[in-house]
């Protein structure tokens, strides 16, 4: 998965351009489809660092090897990012999760 794909999936799904982050709460990751979106005037970043936000997220999930995991995720859920209320995908990276919840996103 790419940057482009991922936000291709978004644009697919939901008709826009949506933040994508990353919370660990509790020994357990969460990718958050968070309710802004590139399209908004009031998005704090352009288009160039967005697209490289994404590049970044489209890393993590290749390494985890779980970018399968929530592009089905993302395609299933009948659920969209609300105003103030993100969409939470918690993600299974298996036997090797605390090699990669050791640091801090």
């Amino acid at each position: 998965m790419t940057g482009t794909e991922l936000q291709q999936l978004l644009i697919g799904k939901w008709g826009r351009s949506y933040d994508i982050q990353f919370r660990r709460v509790q020994g357990k990751l969460y990718v958050l489809v968070m309710w802004r979106y590139l399209e908004q005037a009031s998005f704090p970043i352009g288009a160039d660092e967005y697209q490289e936000h994404l590049e970044a997220v489209a890393t993590y999930l290749n390494g985890w090897g779980v970018s399968d995991q929530v592009t089905q995720a993302i395609l299933e859920t009948a659920e969209r990012p609300r105003l103030g209320r993100a969409l939470s995908i918690p993600v299974d990276l298996g036997d090797r999760a605390s090699e990669w919840l050791l640091d801090e996103f």
